[in-house]
């Protein structure tokens, strides 16, 4: 057994002078011992790191961009949507935190196996009903289930949001969201054992005066074989990707399917707004051109081809003898 060290008489003053001099330092190190610690539960540990929240904050903050627009369309009124931190918890917390009665759809999440809860609040639920069936988007002042009508109009609402949600997550990883049911009691809803740790994501959405949240929820042994992907720097890769493979592809294909108006011209004749009033049925107004002319085919505001009038199984229809470029478009017509 090694003897106990002796600190010599030099070492005492030393300390002791240290002491005396130290009054900064002692200090210091009181108030770092006054900082607020922060609980960890040993029984229940972090299933996510810092750099994997991040990466499913970000993902959720393109959802609620896409999500506002949409469901602005779709209720036609202002909304907003803001994701809020996200967290990870016991399953059990979360649904002691929800009230009853709410709306729960239940999710698939293909192909990996088990179900995700999107929980949406129900005043907020049937503002949206109520803006979807022509009111004025107010809330209800006491709570109940959903007739079947109104559960109709949810479902097609949460098939909405699985678009948005499902193309979000696709800047990451592959996922195919499924509508699975409908619950209104959070108890009757047992997606895992509730000591299982969950991801939830919170969302504040606001249709008009009306503010309510919604919440994702996916059980850790749902979502654990995707968990090496979940990265902001996977996240960052895979956007700036996106953003410059395929987009003149996909820019053509969508501009191919835009509808634009068109009419054919007979021809033109200037009238003034007297002779425009004083007209009644039977009335002839002459043209600028003949029955032998080609007539104009406009399209939206511009004429992009001659063509020549016939039929074509008893329909009116025109037959295109020429296309006009950019400079022989006539100048009086252009806008």
């Amino acid at each position: 057994m090694t003897p106990p060290e002796v600190m010599s008489q030099n070492e005492i003053d030393s300390l002791l002078a240290s002491i005396n001099s130290g009054g900064d330092d002692i200090s210091a190190m009181q108030a770092a011992e006054e900082k607020p610690l922060k609980l960890y539960d040993f029984r229940r540990p972090d299933k996510f790191s810092k750099d994997q929240l991040r990466a499913i904050q970000m993902i959720h903050e393109s959802f609620c961009r896409s999500l506002t627009t949409s469901l602005s369309t779709m209720v036609r009124s202002m909304v907003s949507v803001e994701v809020m931190p996200v967290e990870q918890l016991a399953y059990d917390e979360f649904i002691h935190s929800l009230v009853q009665p709410t709306v729960i759809g239940i999710l698939e999440m293909y192909p990996l196996s088990g179900n995700a809860i999107l929980e949406v609040n129900n005043q907020l639920t049937f503002a949206i009903i109520d803006r979807l069936l022509g009111g004025r988007g107010e809330p209800l002042r006491k709570p109940r289930d959903l007739t079947d009508i109104e559960r109709t109009v949810v479902e097609r609402v949460i098939m909405k949001i699985l678009e948005h949600l499902e193309e979000s997550w696709s800047t990451v990883v592959d996922i195919r969201f499924r509508f699975e049911s409908m619950e209104s009691n959070p108890f009757f809803v047992q997606v895992c054992p509730g000591t299982d740790m969950v991801l939830l994501v919170t969302m504040k959405i606001q249709v008009g005066d009306v503010q309510g949240m919604m919440n994702f929820c996916i059980p850790y042994f749902v979502i654990e074989p995707l968990i090496d992907k979940l990265s902001s720097q996977q996240w960052f890769s895979s956007t700036g990707r996106k953003s410059t493979e395929g987009v003149q592809e996909m820019l053509i294909s969508r501009l191919q399917e835009v509808s634009v108006p068109m009419a054919l011209e007979l021809g033109h004749s200037v009238v003034s707004l007297g002779d425009v009033l004083q007209m009644r049925a039977g009335d002839v107004v002459r043209l600028d051109g003949t029955a032998k002319d080609d007539l104009g085919l406009r399209v939206g505001n511009r004429v992009k081809f001659r063509c020549t009038p016939g039929l074509r199984e008893k329909n009116y229809a025109a037959r295109i003898t020429e296309v006009l470029g950019e400079e022989e478009l006539p100048v009086e017509e252009e806008e």
